[in-house]
């Protein structure tokens, strides 16, 4: 029987649908035996009633962060896995990007009221990681932004049409944040006993148009320790693009450990479930062994 683990999972933390303990329900009812949850930029998910309710359900939690990163080119990824979550200088830099994210809160607010958009601050100023995707889920479900959406698009945009067009860089209500980049997480992750992996590759080169080359130019600069290569991409059309056998092979071939993740954050009917139980991935019991064996240091 294959062996179902999931590294990449969101939770209310951040800008996943469920709490910590749904996390823990939904994985132990998809019959997975491992996971981490991953949340943008914090890891206050990580406690130990959670840790207790995991063994109860004979879950597996290695813990787990992801880092948003900035180069010249693109926002980036970084993974960290494995490490220790009372490390003082990681927890204060995720403190001050959470913090960072809630003044970006409130300045693309005011530009995006500027637009005529109308949406609740205050709500989304109680999300303790308030993302890009809150703020657009918040302007698209708003009822009385419908009329501006329908003139502006000519429909009801999806979430990641609202972002590429409205807020990210070069767009009306883009507003730059403090960040990192991706060598400083990879630095900070390791400082912390940890596993630095550059997240969902396959996604740099559809959505920002990074070549191969690029990406690994990137993980050579960050010195990571692999990438996550086991993930399904579902592009801006909800297209699903399976490239796991390229970049497993790109990363055998540069001597890089790999992982596997749904980058799950909620139930939608098309992006990947907890432990990508759907997904026709093909990967046999002692190659995830080898995943788990690889961050563990075992």
């Amino acid at each position: 029987m294959e062996k179902l683990i999931d590294l990449h999972i969101h939770t209310n933390f951040s800008d996943g649908a469920l709490s910590p303990k749904e996390v823990i329900d939904t994985a132990y009812n998809n019959g997975v035996q491992i996971i981490a949850i991953a949340d943008h930029d914090t890891i206050d998910a990580y406690t130990e009633e959670l840790s207790e309710y995991a063994k109860e359900k004979q879950i597996a939690i290695i813990p787990a962060v992801e880092i948003s990163t900035k180069t010249k080119k693109a926002g980036i990824h970084v993974l960290g896995y494995n490490f220790d979550i009372h490390h003082q200088e990681l927890r204060q830099k995720l403190f001050s990007l959470r913090n960072a994210r809630h003044e970006y809160l409130f300045n693309v607010s005011k530009k995006l009221n500027k637009l005529g958009y109308l949406l609740h601050t205050e709500e989304l100023d109680q999300i303790e990681a308030v993302t890009k995707a809150h703020i657009a889920k918040d302007v698209i479900n708003h009822e009385q932004n419908k009329d501006i959406l329908l003139k502006n698009f000519n429909k009801i945009p999806s979430m990641g049409e609202f972002i590429e067009t409205i807020m990210n860089e070069g767009c009306p209500a883009y507003v730059k944040k403090e960040t990192i980049t991706p060598k400083e997480a990879s630095e900070l992750i390791k400082k912390a006993g940890g596993k630095a992996i550059l997240a969902h590759p396959v996604a740099y080169q559809y959505e920002d148009h990074l070549s191969e080359e690029e990406i690994l130019s990137l993980v050579k600069e960050m010195k990571a320790d692999g990438i996550e290569s086991n993930y399904i991409y579902i592009d801006r059309s909800n297209n699903k693009i399976n490239e796991i056998h390229k970049w497993n092979k790109i990363a055998k071939e540069h001597h890089l450990i790999v992982t596997i993740g749904s980058d799950f954050h909620n139930q939608d009917g098309i992006h990947p479930e907890i432990g990508l139980i759907h997904e026709n991935l093909n990967l046999d019991h002692s190659f995830m062994n080898s995943i788990i064996s690889n961050l563990m240091n075992e």
